[in-house]
């Protein structure tokens, strides 16, 4: 089993099966008000993520943090771009560089639509070869970049604190028509292979993940995902409320809190679960692990969370 992870956010990676023998002892209890589905039967056969995401009876919320793409691995949501006729290279320092950015509409007019059985055909691979290996021990989890996401690195030429580039082609005509042919690709590349292994495996669940949306919270299950990951802007119980039951959330903890001591930690991780409710929550930061992050933090992190109890 796989989950697509669309977000807008850079990030590429699949779950590990992080295995720790610590079990906190005391038990919390999750109630806050927040609002989710009634709980089914659980099926002893799935991992424990894909249980909660539907709103089966689970013993705890399933937990995993993103970011591990730049981090600890090379690669992350921009593979697919050498296969849009746009070339890149990460660099050390840096991070990824686009040689060729895009700022007219005869930069868009070459980018070719992706087709990953031919310019990726490893990443499926992988994939597989993860799901053989963890079996239902741990989800396995797949990821797509949003395409705003992907524009605004092609068209930045990296990564950018300030967007300026993309801003100017966004609000300034006519050259905000280049930016929408160039969204337009990326929508039609990505959302069409997301949507069809949708169609062939329904019961695959959909996170989605957008940055900066605490605004937008309501319009985000129009979109047809099964889960929407809050970010640490967002109280873990105003999300609830505003989501409503029918639909799985991620989330929050604000990544900066892993700079904190442990019983800091502890407190926090507490505080959302106890916020979200029983089930239909996944645990996780409310955006990426932050560079420098002390591991021993990461690791209690996880340890906290595999010991708690509904």
């Amino acid at each position: 089993m796989s989950i697509m992870y669309s977000c807008s956010v850079p990030s590429f990676s699949s779950i590990s099966n992080f295995q720790f023998t610590y079990r906190r002892p005391n038990r919390i209890v999750c109630s806050a008000g927040a609002s989710v589905a009634e709980l089914k039967a659980v099926n002893a056969t799935e991992p424990l993520l894909l249980n909660a995401v539907r709103g089966q009876d689970v013993e705890r919320p399933p937990v995993w943090l993103m970011r591990q793409a730049g981090r600890y691995m090379k690669a992350d949501i921009l593979t697919p771009l050498p296969g849009m006729n746009i070339p890149f290279d990460i660099v050390k320092g840096k991070g990824p560089i686009i040689f060729d950015p895009i700022s007219t509409a005869a930069d868009v007019d070459k980018v070719t639509e992706f087709t990953p059985e031919e310019w990726v055909p490893y990443v499926g691979e992988a994939l597989s070869i993860l799901r053989k290996e963890v079996n239902n021990e741990a989800a396995v989890l797949g990821f797509v970049g949003a395409p705003f996401t992907l524009a605004s690195y092609v068209v930045e030429g990296g990564s950018s604190k300030h967007f300026s580039k993309i801003k100017r082609l966004a609000f300034s005509q006519p050259k905000q028509f280049v930016l929408h042919a160039l969204l337009q690709k990326f929508a039609t590349s990505m959302a069409s292979k997301l949507w069809a292994f949708k169609q062939t495996r329904p019961d695959l669940p959909l996170i989605l993940y957008a940055s900066g949306s605490g605004g937008l919270l309501e319009r985000l299950p129009l979109t047809g995902v099964d889960v929407v990951s809050l970010d640490w802007t967002v109280d873990m119980a105003e999300g609830r409320k505003r989501l409503g039951s029918d639909i799985a959330v991620q989330g929050n903890v604000d990544p900066g809190v892993l700079f904190g001591s442990k019983d800091f930690i502890t407190n926090r991780i507490h505080d959302t679960v106890k916020k979200a409710g029983k089930g239909k929550h996944i645990l996780n930061l409310g955006h990426g692990i932050v560079v420098g992050t002390p591991e021993e933090n990461v690791a209690h992190f996880f340890e906290v969370a595999k010991g708690l109890k509904y």
